[in-house]
């Protein structure tokens, strides 16, 4: 297992950083780019673990894909000519690779099998299978498709009309993807709007999908048009380095060209709560995705509430706000998020296990968490447990503890963020 002893630094973070491509985006492009009918170029691709596992799955259906770095061209005759693979797809820890393949799959006309690692091996699936079933999927694995592996006779799927009980963009994704094979209109209507990636996405390729509010009508489609994506900054990994920067003393640090979809900036929304001296500017918009750069200095923090609507579009970011209430005056309450209990890890507890060995003043309740601050923190051995996000917030927390800080299981953060040690040592130095 990887083990890596962090120190505090003596300085701030200063000068500007560019970030890797969006994880959310990277995937969804590889997966619209194998059913798109012809040549595909997409840039800044992040290379992660995760994403690599989608482009792995594709391979194994037929479709060629040369990636060199964060550079990748899928050549593809389209969803007509995917190819039923040979063997198992290991997606390994990767969920959106699961839940939206699991969504595609089951309307195509072969048959697959995927499995993954422990941690993906004990994530629910009923969320993306349950509706699935009522399109008429044959979708079978452990406990009636909960839990992978899972085994997929592919179909023509019925067009149905979903509501969403879980706040998911994985799962509204999944059922898009399959109406994209259905013999009609599919609809989801969500409660609260999460992430619009897929939606932005199909329109760039050419498919027919109409988003009308919290509404979004998916027409199957003949095939898609290929087109070239260029990858916006992922604003989850920037999170990290926009917290560090807001509780480091002497901290000034630019962010660019990162992602700033409406539905993912809960993050930014949460800092300026809390008092952050952030600013943003918008500089572009690329495939329906609006771009631009981030700057935030070292400043006071105060507590905050944040729960709510604000909540899905900055679920992966709460473990790293979570240490940034640490070193915030007052109490601060994250609720409306349990969703946290079934990611890579039961992330209210493990944020709230950790933060608590690291010395701060934490208590988990069901969907969140209450942080009293600020607190010092001090010199510890913790693990990621093979969460990415855990990995990079105690990396993050060590910059300001006493004494060093030893990270068990550090390679557990190429999952999303493979030079991230790299990008901390060139702002700390």
């Amino acid at each position: 297992m990887s083990e890596k002893i962090l120190r505090a630094v003596n300085k701030g973070l200063t000068g500007e950083l560019t970030v890797p491509g969006d994880k959310s985006i990277s995937h969804r492009s590889i997966i619209l780019g194998a059913l798109a009918n012809g040549t595909t170029t997409i840039e800044n691709f992040l290379d992660g673990e995760d994403c690599i596992r989608t482009i792995d799955a594709f391979r194994l259906m037929g479709v060629s894909i040369d990636q060199e770095g964060k550079k990748v061209t899928i050549k593809s005759q389209g969803k007509d000519g995917l190819k039923e693979p040979l063997q198992p797809i290991n997606l390994g820890n990767s969920g959106t690779t699961a839940r939206l393949l699991i969504g595609l799959l089951s309307g195509l006309n072969m048959h697959t099998t995927l499995f993954g690692d422990a941690s993906l091996t004990n994530r629910p699936m009923d969320r993306i299978t349950d509706p699935l079933k009522e399109m008429g999927a044959s979708i079978d694995g452990r406990q009636n498709g909960k839990y992978l592996p899972i085994a997929i006779r592919g179909q023509r799927l019925n067009n149905v009309v979903f509501e969403p009980k879980v706040k998911s963009a994985q799962v509204k994704s999944g059922v898009l993807l399959a109406g994209l094979t259905a013999n009609g209109q599919t609809t989801v209507i969500e409660s609260t709007k999460t992430r619009d990636h897929t939606e932005n996405m199909l329109k760039a390729f050419g498919g027919k999908i109409n988003v009308n509010g919290n509404e979004i009508v998916v027409d199957p489609i003949d095939s898609l048009k290929p087109t070239s994506i260029q990858v916006p900054g992922d604003i989850s990994s920037a999170a990290f380095f926009l917290v560090a920067a807001s509780i480091v003393p002497g901290s000034k640090l630019t962010i660019k060209d990162v992602g700033l979809n409406p539905t993912r900036t809960g993050i930014i929304d949460s800092l300026k709560k809390m008092d952050a001296s952030i600013s943003v500017e918008k500089t572009k918009e690329i495939g329906g995705e609006i771009v631009g750069d981030v700057t935030v200095k070292y400043s006071n923090l105060k507590g905050a509430t944040i729960e709510g609507d604000i909540i899905p579009s900055m679920i992966d970011e709460i473990p790293i706000l979570a240490l940034m209430a640490t070193q915030a005056k007052g109490k601060t309450i994250i609720k409306d998020a349990e969703e946290l209990r079934y990611k890579e890890t039961d992330r209210i507890m493990t944020v709230v296990d950790t933060l608590k060995a690291l010395g701060a003043h934490v208590e988990a309740t069901q969907d969140g968490m209450i942080i009293e601050g600020p607190t010092p923190l001090k010199e510890a051995k913790v693990s990621s447990h093979g969460d990415h996000r855990i990995g990079m917030m105690i990396a993050v927390a060590s910059l300001i503890a006493t004494g060093h800080v030893t990270l068990k299981d550090s390679d557990a953060i190429n999952i999303s963020y493979p030079g991230f040690f790299d990008h901390l040592d060139q702002l700390t130095q």
